[in-house]
């Protein structure tokens, strides 16, 4: 069975149209200029959207918006960048991230886990940072 909703465009959502919700996200991340990242994370995000990641979290598109100029801040030059496919199941999904600096390394790598929201924007994304620690 698959699953199609419709996102705020209009538009019925594929696998497709996750992958440009989440590119979308990442973009927003990158930019630097406020109003072309306000603009990001209103395509990929519900209004009441939350973003955790382990440093610190932020709720709603300003709070959102608020993270990524803290990333450019401590991260000067570097770009997110989406480092495997999205794998969605029912509204969930998750990828892979690796944040990367002007000369091409990898500063941090990481994935995020995601709800949607019935419009097929980003509800909730819990951001893990490094690689999980070998079992024991």
């Amino acid at each position: 069975m698959t699953r199609r909703r419709r996102h705020a465009a209009g538009m019925t959502d594929t696998s497709s149209d996750v992958t440009t919700v989440v590119d979308d996200y990442l973009a927003a991340w990158n930019e630097r200029d406020e109003q072309r990242r306000a603009e990001l994370i209103e395509r990929a995000w519900a209004p009441g959207g939350k973003l955790i990641d382990p440093p610190f979290d932020g709720e709603g598109h300003d709070g959102i918006s608020q993270m990524a100029a803290v990333m450019h801040e401590h991260y000067a030059g570097h770009r997110f960048e989406r480092a495997s496919a999205v794998d969605m199941h029912h509204e969930h999904l998750r990828f892979a991230w690796r944040l990367v600096g002007p000369d091409g390394s990898v500063a941090v790598s990481g994935i995020d886990v995601a709800d949607l929201a019935a419009d097929g924007r980003l509800a909730r994304v819990v951001g893990f940072f490094g690689d999980l620690e070998p079992a024991r």
